[in-house]
């Protein structure tokens, strides 16, 4: 898994500002003068050699709300393939190959989308599933770690709930004060700050996606008064749930390619 260097524009920088803040693209043939002109099942370049196929699938990641956990991510992942080693990662990649080989594809358009977004999950689940636990830092070591692993939960599943640090600290057995130093030294932001970033980044999504009403946005992001979250909301963006509804996407925002 690769992903570029450069940062043209995320999939909700372009006039699209209804699409998906990741963009799914057909897996595909990788050409180009080393790889040889590919051939559907067939070998490599050279003849009599091993055979293999190469897929190529790709995704526009949102940079001007890029997770902390692509953050982390390296340029390319290697993930090599070892007997019993990811079985759920091998079986989705010999899914993905047996789709493509089928004469009349019927269902085909349903069925790669999904085993692309299984793929990517698995890539990534397998990467940080192979870190060592010893060395693990960032998000690598926050979603090993029980408490703040649960907190993460709980923000993800029930964002829309009244939050204080004191909730996932309790579940924890840890004081407030603990648990939020240890939170914010592995997830990067302290509880309250993240819990509103993820927030924020939930409303942009029901704003282009959905065209619910900003009192049901706001709702569905744990604000009970629209003003408080239109506040919160230009604050985060710069610009009104409105406005950001229906006019320009701002400029300056970066993407980023990620690849499978």
């Amino acid at each position: 898994m690769r992903s570029s260097t450069g940062r043209p524009p995320p999939p909700d920088a372009s006039p699209h500002r209804r699409t998906p803040a990741a963009r799914r693209r057909r897996p595909r043939p990788l050409t180009g003068p080393c790889l040889g002109t590919p051939r559907r099942g067939g070998a490599g370049p050279r003849s009599g050699g091993p055979r293999a196929r190469m897929l190529c699938g790709a995704y526009s990641l949102d940079q001007a709300r890029a997770h902390p956990l692509f953050a982390e991510l390296p340029e390319v992942m290697h993930l090599p393939a070892r007997v019993g080693r990811h079985p759920s990662l091998q079986g989705a990649i010999e899914l993905l190959g047996r789709e493509l080989d089928r004469e009349t594809p019927l269902g085909g358009d349903a069925a790669l989308p999904a085993l692309l977004d299984l793929l990517l999950l698995y890539i990534v689940r397998a990467w940080y599933d192979d870190r060592p636990g010893d060395t693990a830092t960032g998000w690598a070591a926050a979603l090993r770690d029980p408490a703040v692993a649960a907190a993460l939960r709980g923000i993800h599943e029930q964002s829309e709930r009244l939050w204080t640090v004191q909730s996932p600290a309790g579940h924890a057995g840890l004081s407030r004060a603990a648990f939020a130093r240890r939170f914010t030294d592995l997830v990067g932001s302290p509880p309250l700050a993240y819990l509103t970033w993820w927030r924020m980044t939930m409303a942009a999504r029901l704003l282009c996606d959905t065209d619910l009403p900003l009192r049901a946005v706001a709702a569905r992001t744990g604000y009970t008064s629209e003003f408080a979250f239109a506040r919160a909301f230009k604050r985060e963006f710069g610009a009104a749930p409105g406005r950001y509804r229906h006019g320009p996407v701002p400029s300056g925002a970066g993407a980023q390619e990620v690849g499978t």
